[in-house]
């Protein structure tokens, strides 16, 4: 791996990637702590992306502390990280919040009545 510690976000990705570079463009607005590996210079950085993706290359793939993302949107990657990496999450980050479909079904799946 190319990632020296003590790197805690580990964003594995490929040249030509849209999503790739979505979601490290937005790590980077946001501040975020990361370092990346390209899995078509590093092959210990491929076989990582395949053990944990059904064997494929399926790329942004992310690791953050003890746990593996496959092909996950800025609020998911910031999420895993304020459970494992706190320190890593800008300063007042607020996940977003359920939208009044989503508050809905929420209410139904829990039984509790929607706000």
């Amino acid at each position: 791996m190319t990632c020296a510690p003590p790197t805690e976000i580990v964003v594995y990705w490929r040249p030509g990637c849209l999503f790739c570079s979505s979601l490290l463009r937005q790590l980077d607005g946001r501040g975020v702590p990361h370092c990346r590996v390209d899995i078509r210079q590093d092959p210990d950085g491929a076989a990582r992306v395949r053990s944990v993706a059904n064997g494929n290359e399926t790329v942004p793939t992310v690791g953050i502390g003890p746990v593996m993302l496959v092909n996950p949107d800025i609020h998911t990657v910031l999420a895993a990280a304020t459970e494992h990496v706190p320190h890593a999450v800008p300063d007042g980050y607020e996940p977003p919040q359920p939208g009044r479909f989503g508050r809905w079904l929420l209410s139904k799946l829990s039984g509790t009545p929607s706000t």
